[in-house]
């Protein structure tokens, strides 16, 4: 992944996209996290992390002006790097996700789609918490002027906020994580070989 991040950093049109494309993918973050909510039972946390997710998305889209000007306006397919994968992996880690739930705890309706959101939510900060620091330090090794700190820090906290909830969940939790980590994971390899693949880059 480093190699891969050196290699993007390192051409401005491709650090554009690549921005363009993790804004994107929070910005899928936050809109499935508002898909999730309950009509009315909505807690402080959900609100917090779909506002959050939003910014985030937001504040990526505004460094791209920093690498490179007048492109990545939105989020069309010619825009981000590996754009089917892109586009399709958060909606595949929740269906996959919902679909391992509703068989281990017999969930349906409102009840799976929170459950969902929890492991979902889950996995994707695990994975935030592993991305940003490495692309940080790709940035600091670079003299970049893009920075990414303020998102990890808010990572972390997403990251123990829904170990909380999950650990008011189930008494097993880990157990059922660790399952939705390795759909993740399976994904993620996905989504990077098709990123690599595309700029001809293997690590």
């Amino acid at each position: 992944m480093e190699a891969l991040l050196q290699h993007i950093v390192g051409h401005d049109h491709l650090h554009a996209k690549w921005l363009n494309t993790l804004s994107f993918m929070e910005n899928a973050g936050a809109r499935k996290i508002s898909a999730c909510e309950h009509p009315s039972l909505v807690d402080f946390i959900q609100l917090k992390h779909a506002a959050e997710e939003h910014r985030h998305a937001y504040y990526l889209k505004k460094q791209i002006a920093k690498v490179s000007t007048d492109t990545c306006k939105t989020y069309q397919l010619h825009e981000l790097l590996a754009a089917q994968q892109t586009r399709h992996y958060l909606h595949q880690l929740d269906m996959q996700t919902c679909r391992y739930l509703k068989k281990a705890f017999g969930l349906e309706g409102s009840q799976l789609k929170h459950a969902a959101y929890l492991f979902v939510t889950y996995a994707i900060e695990v994975r935030a918490d592993e991305l940003y620091p490495v692309y940080q330090q790709v940035l600091d090794q670079t003299g970049s002027k893009v920075m990414v700190r303020s998102i990890i820090v808010e990572e972390e906290g997403h990251l123990e906020e829904m170990i909380h909830q999950l650990q008011g969940f189930d008494a097993r939790w880990e157990e059922h994580a660790q399952h939705v980590r390795l759909l993740e994971q399976q994904l993620f390899e996905g989504w990077l070989a098709a990123i690599g693949q595309e700029l001809q880059v293997f690590a």
